[in-house]
């Protein structure tokens, strides 16, 4: 697996293809992604950099200085807020005096829009903008997507989160699944069969049981590894 199993799921990075590393800290990765803007503006390369972070990290400085400094120099940097309404376990409504986390994107004369975070073509349309226009040299742009989580904050969360918020709020996102959404788009479209999507879905169950077998067979590392890819 990616990182060799090291990190867990927030420290993926694979600089072949293109991550540069998931990050623990809230709006840690902002800086890094206005850096590879920067590096691709250098270069003079047609890259784009897209930065993901949740609505809690936005209150933070590395938000508003990064978003600064992009704009400044016209970096091609998308921003992508993932405005799934809670910070772990507060509210937005708590934490912030604004409903669309978009419009802070006034402050720094770029272009800030707000789109169904569960309509995968939506979002797809909006961000496939951003990108021609950071490659036209226009500079960044930040994307707002509505979305939520429907399980808690990490697997300790009690009863999924149900202690900060209700199970008719949780069920009523998940009547907006972005899979069935698009799995239905795409059948109304005549894009793909219903037969052809169970089969997809079917193997890729088959896929994830063979790789949590395969993990829960292999064997402990040694300590030795402990010090392996420390540093690349």
């Amino acid at each position: 697996g990616y990182c060799k199993g090291k990190g867990g799921s927030m420290h993926i990075a694979d600089m072949d293809i293109g991550i540069l590393g998931a990050n623990g800290i809230a709006g840690g990765g902002m800086p890094i992604a206005v850096g590879a803007g920067m590096s691709a503006k250098w270069r003079g390369t047609d890259q784009t950099t897209v930065s993901f972070f949740g609505d809690d990290a936005s209150n933070n400085g590395t938000f508003h200085e990064s978003l600064n400094y992009a704009s400044l120099h016209k970096l091609p940097v998308i921003f992508v807020c993932e405005n799934n309404l809670y910070g772990i376990s507060v509210s937005q409504t708590k934490h912030q005096p604004i409903k669309d986390i978009a419009i802070r994107s006034t402050s720094y004369d770029m272009p800030g829009v707000v789109v169904d975070g569960n309509n995968v073509v939506e979002v797809y349309e909006a961000v496939m903008k951003a990108v021609k226009r950071a490659r036209a040299g226009e500079g960044p742009t930040l994307v707002e997507c509505k979305t939520y989580r429907w399980r808690g904050h990490h697997e300790g969360d009690p009863n999924q989160g149900r202690r900060y918020r209700t199970k008719e709020e949780i069920e009523e996102w998940k009547k907006q699944d972005p899979i069935q959404r698009l799995a239905d788009t795409m059948v109304a479209d005549k894009a793909v069969t219903k037969k052809k999507l169970a089969a997809l879905e079917k193997k890729t169950i088959e896929e994830i049981d063979e790789a949590v077998a395969y993990a829960n067979e292999s064997p402990f590392p040694e300590l030795e590894e402990l010090y392996q890819d420390v540093y690349v």
